[in-house]
């Protein structure tokens, strides 16, 4: 089983958590601007990484908080949780990379 480190309550089997979608996506200052095409784009556009990507991740059955997780997409490991509102951790694989 995949131990997730809640960064509020410490590490928990996976099963206490839910998937809460792509992190760090921006939600627009004036949703009432944009058209349908652009408002389609917020709503539905996610980047599909493979290799490390930005999650949001609640811990449902436990503090109920939201918290932001970067995971490895091609071996399914978890490689760092934050709090959210947080800036993402530079990982040792980021560095060269610009991240």
């Amino acid at each position: 089983m995949l131990l997730i480190d809640c960064p509020y309550c410490g590490k928990r089997p996976e099963i206490e958590f839910t998937y809460g979608g792509q992190a760090h996506v921006a939600r627009p200052s004036d949703p009432g601007l944009l058209d349908d095409q652009s408002w389609a784009e917020y709503l539905y556009m996610r980047a599909n990484t493979k290799g490390v990507h930005a999650e949001r991740w609640r811990h449902a059955h436990g503090c109920a908080r939201f918290f932001n997780a970067l995971r490895d997409t091609t071996s399914d490991r978890i490689l760092a949780t934050y709090k959210t509102g947080e800036p993402r951790p530079q990982l040792a694989a980021d560095a060269g990379s610009g991240r």
